[in-house]
This record gives C-alpha cells, structure tokens and sequence, in this order.
C-alpha cells in the first residue's frame, strides 16, 4: 500500500449530525454530583445560610421559635401562676385552699366556677408580653454561646453546654429585666391620687437620686434610724422640710444620714439584679446542659430506634439534623421535664435566700442582713432542709413549663428549617 505524501491532505471523517442535550425534567436526579449545584445554586444558599448560626436569618427564626416556646410554656402553667398569686396576696377567698397537696387544683376549681375560664388565664397577656423578648433573647444567645464555645464534636462537653446555657441566661435577664422593675412598679401603685402610666413610671424610676436626711440622734450617738421611703411616694424636698422641722421642735442633736437608694439613671431599672444573676447562672446552665445531656443518650445507638425521629431521604450529607436528629415526642417531653427538675433543685436555695431576703431581710432589732448572713440564719433555724422548703410545689409548675418550653423551640426549629 503507498504511503501518502506529506504534503496530500488526508479526508476528514463525515461530520455527525449533532444531537440536542435533553433537558432534565424538575424534580429528576441530577446527572452528576455537581449538576444540581449548577442548576439550583441559589436555593442551597439559602439552605446553607439557614443552618449558619451567625447569620440573621437564623438568628430571626431561632428568636421566633424561642419566644413562641417561652409563650406556649407560660400558657400551659398560666392557672398555676394566677393560685400562686392570689397564694401569695393572701387573699381571703382561698387561704382555705392552703396546706395541703390538692389545694392548687381545687382553687384553679373554684376560679373556673367562679369566672369560667377566663378566669384562669387573667393577667396572661401582660405576661406574654414580657415572656415573648425573654424567651426569645435566651434561646438565641444559647445558640450563638454554643457556636462559639462548642465548635467542634470534640467540645461538646459538660462544662462548655453549661457555659453556654448560663450566660444565655444572664443575657435573656440583662435585656428584659427593666420591664419586669416597670411591671412590679406598675402592680404596686395603687392610689387614686397617683394616677398610673408606663411613660410616667419609666421618667419616675429613671430620675430617682441617692439623698440624704435630717434624724435625731439617741443617746448613744446613733442615728435613730434610716428614713426608708418608697420610690415615688415623696420628694427629697419634702422630705428634708419635714426633718427640718422636727429638728426645730426639739433640742435633740442631729446627724445627716444616707437613704438607701440606687444611683440615678439607667441603673435604676436594674434594682435586685445581682441575687436574680445568682439564681439564674445555675438555673440556666444546668437546664441547658440537663436538656443536652438527656438528649445524647436517647441518641445513643441502643435507644435511639425508640427516641429518634426518621430522616428525610432528601437530607444534605452536612445537615445539623443528621448529626442531631430530632428526638420523639415522648422523648423530648422527658429530657425537658428532667431538665426542668435538675435546675430547679440546683438554684432553690438561692432563690429562698433572695426571698428571704426581700420579704423578711430585717431581724429582730429592724438591723437590714445581708446574703450570707440570711443563709446563716436559715442554717441555724432548720438545716439543710431550710433551703428546700416548697420544692415540691415548685417542681409542679417548673417540670412541666421546661418541659413544653424546650419542646415547643424543637418542633419549631424543625418548622423553620433551622
């Protein structure tokens, strides 16, 4: 066979007639592991920004999810909270209900008779209203707590989870606490003559100033006492003419002497925010972690066929619900509730101590005690058992008010695709 020349131009192969690609029909597989991100690239960034915690649209649906938790949990004890006050008012009509374990549930009765349902529930928006910020600001604070103290599988250890759950806590408390001043304000100021307003209680708290008074001295050269004057009730100028004049009437010696009063300004809004920071730092922390911890071991491989909801097929590889997938009904509820009883009991005793402190802080001879010195005197008067004094009743609304709380975020999380 003869060799072509080099300079003879071989023929070329016959063109093949082109065929059109076909196109993929919605909803079908993707062709090649990056087709789907090429046809569809904007929808997985909305997916992957949905589950970045430091985003804000994550940080708006968990804030949604939170309050509407917090608000489902307040409802749910809302007839308990309403005994628990008309417990505490004394009120006559259902002091017969008190000292003994039924007593809440034939008042929460006797209120349904009374006034129906309604009845149960007064109040309650005032207290949504307040529940719903709280809520709110915790649980996001917890999630932006855990994304930085728990980065990685390796850290998700007990005191990292306490951590987070505490100073979500003390954030939820440092940003809602002033509205709780303003409503106890607003419940106390019940005078005709004083007519009530938001804005006029917020001007009342906020210009309110330390002060000092006129008192006559004992013999002994100690003040006879400390002018204590409810904030609002009279003015430093009042105050000081009427010292003024008891001290003309009389040839006693005088001696100026400090009102106990906060400083002016913003840090008016925050009175008794130092024992609430006490109390919340092991209630929120150990909730937190409580809740964590339960929810590991019903992921745990021997039990999470019993504890675990089944995974969407369409699931990406990296979806936080593949690496904690949503535990059951019963399951949540539980890990809620056992939460919910831990940190009660661990932050009982300083929630008596700051009670005591409020309602019976002064002793015998009208001296004002101090925090350690409450303790004390619990010690000395009954033991151990002197801090835990209606526990009990507590665990019957905090047991079941966790519990719905923590379940209610779950589920909503799982609504919002978060």
């Amino acid at each position: 066979m003869p060799m072509p020349h080099h300079d003879e131009v071989l023929p070329s192969p016959p063109i093949q007639p082109s065929k059109a690609i076909p196109k993929r029909q919605e909803g079908a597989p993707p062709v090649c592991p990056t087709d789907e991100e090429i046809i569809t690239p904007k929808k997985q960034a909305v997916v992957r920004k949905r589950h970045d915690t430091a985003s804000l649209d994550y940080v708006l649906r968990s804030g949604l999810a939170g309050g509407l938790a917090g608000c489902a949990a307040k409802t749910l004890i809302a007839p308990l909270d309403r005994v628990k006050i008309l417990y505490q008012t004394s009120n006559p009509d259902f002091q017969r209900y008190t000292g003994r374990w039924t007593g809440v549930f034939e008042a929460a009765g006797a209120l349904y008779k009374q006034n129906g349902i309604l009845g149960l529930f007064q109040g309650h928006s005032a207290t949504l209203l307040r529940i719903f910020p709280y809520a709110a600001i915790k649980f996001v604070a917890y999630e932006q707590f855990r994304a930085v103290l728990i980065r990685k599988r390796e850290h998700e250890i007990g005191w990292r989870r306490f951590m987070a759950g505490s100073m979500a806590g003390v954030t939820s408390v440092l940003f809602t606490y002033p509205l709780e001043v303003i409503r106890v304000r607003l419940a106390f100021e019940t005078r005709a003559d004083h007519p009530t307003s938001f804005s006029r209680i917020c001007r009342e708290i906020y210009h309110e100033r330390d002060h000092f008074s006129i008192l006559p001295k004992r013999k002994g050269g100690a003040a006879a006492g400390t002018a204590l004057h409810p904030a609002g009730e009279t003015t430093v100028q009042a105050e000081l003419a009427q010292a003024a004049k008891a001290v003309t009437a009389s040839a006693a010696e005088t001696v100026v002497v400090p009102v106990t009063r906060p400083l002016t300004g913003i840090a008016n809004f925050y009175r008794g925010f130092a024992p609430t920071i006490a109390g919340m730092l092991p209630y929120a922390g150990v909730s937190f972690w409580t809740h964590d911890m339960i929810g590991d071991v019903f992921r745990s491989p021997n039990l999470c066929q019993y504890t675990v909801l089944p995974l969407r097929d369409d699931l990406p590889a990296d979806s936080p619900r593949r690496r904690k997938p949503p535990l059951t009904v019963w399951a949540e509820l539980t890990a809620g509730g056992l939460a919910g009883m831990l940190s009660q009991t661990a932050s009982y005793p300083l929630e008596v101590i700051r009670r005591r402190m409020q309602v019976g802080g002064a002793v015998g001879d009208g001296r004002v005690i101090g925090f350690s010195e409450t303790a004390r005197t619990i010690w000395q008067a009954k033991g151990m058992r002197g801090f835990f004094i209606g526990l009990s009743i507590g665990y019957v609304k905090v047991i079941p008010m966790v519990s719905c709380s923590f379940f209610v975020y779950e589920r909503m999380k799982l609504a919002l695709d978060i």
